[in-house]
């Protein structure tokens, strides 16, 4: 039996739908078709706890038809009114892609995170679902489906020279709360890395390149954990996540990654303005 670890780091172990057993259709994806893989595998990752679906705990939005295949906006959000206690985690899977679950993101303990918006690699038409865990161990689902191709094999944007040049560097946006933010700040964190998926083509040799991506991350304030992530291929090239949160004291925000060649990077930055 496959572990949501095992499945996150498919990508690197050559680990794919079908050598866990599950068949996607040949032709492309439909909304049935995604379903039906979903059935096998949520059992693979969730085993037989009980997802309870479009209950209004948690939604995920993306575009029906995505403009670029390789670079798809999500945004999460869950709703506090529904979900007093917070939440624990949430998991990002895409029904289709080769390394199905994109990302878990586990939420720090009264870090008050209500949304998460990133970028992911989509490869086929597929559902993308989002399962929200909240502390009694509840599971909470939303899902969109989405019309994109060929997004894990999609040529890099950089050439791999200026990819390496920067790797590693991160930039950090400080929002203040606003009403249009739900009155609460928000932070924005870009990392530079290629986020190979192992599937995109050197465009000289033709051999395909290793999958090297982001593995961990790890963002806090004050020495308090805000938001950690064991992500896989489907986050996009050059990986940027936008979170709300509630502040406590003045101490910096900090952040630490973790690719799949064992690369460390670390950000810090002093708390700016968050009040509205």
């Amino acid at each position: 039996m496959c572990t949501r670890r095992a499945l996150l780091r498919a990508s690197a172990l050559g680990v794919t739908l079908a050598a866990i057993g599950i068949q996607p259709a040949q032709a492309q994806q439909t909304m049935e078709s995604s379903d039906h893989i979903w059935q096998d595998l949520k059992g693979v990752v969730f085993g037989d706890r009980t997802i309870r679906e479009a209950d209004g705990v948690v939604a995920i939005e993306a575009p029906g038809r995505a403009q670029d295949a390789a670079l798809v906006p999500v945004n999460i959000t869950v709703d506090p009114a529904r979900t007093p206690q917070g939440i624990t985690a949430l998991t990002l899977i895409i029904d289709v892609n080769p390394s199905p679950v994109a990302a878990t993101f586990k939420i720090g303990k009264d870090a008050g995170i209500t949304h998460i918006a990133t970028r992911l690699r989509v490869n086929d038409y597929s559902y993308l679902r989002v399962i929200a865990e909240t502390p009694d161990g509840g599971l909470h689902m939303a899902k969109t489906f989405v019309k994109a191709s060929g997004g894990c094999s999609a040529p890099a944007v950089k050439n791999m020279d200026e990819a390496l040049k920067t790797m590693g560097q991160m930039k950090l946006r400080q929002f203040a709360a606003s009403p249009a933010n739900g009155g609460e700040p928000e932070l924005q964190l870009m990392i530079r890395h290629p986020n190979n998926s192992g599937l995109q083509r050197d465009p000289l040799t033709q051999y395909f390149i290793p999958a090297h991506f982001i593995q961990t991350l790890d963002i806090s304030q004050g020495g308090r954990q805000l938001l950690s992530m064991e992500g896989g291929i489907s986050i996009s090239e050059d990986p940027n996540f936008r979170f709300d949160y509630k502040v406590k004291g003045t101490g910096e925000i900090k952040a630490q990654a973790t690719d799949t060649k064992g690369k460390v990077f670390n950000g810090a930055w002093p708390l700016e303005a968050t009040g509205m």
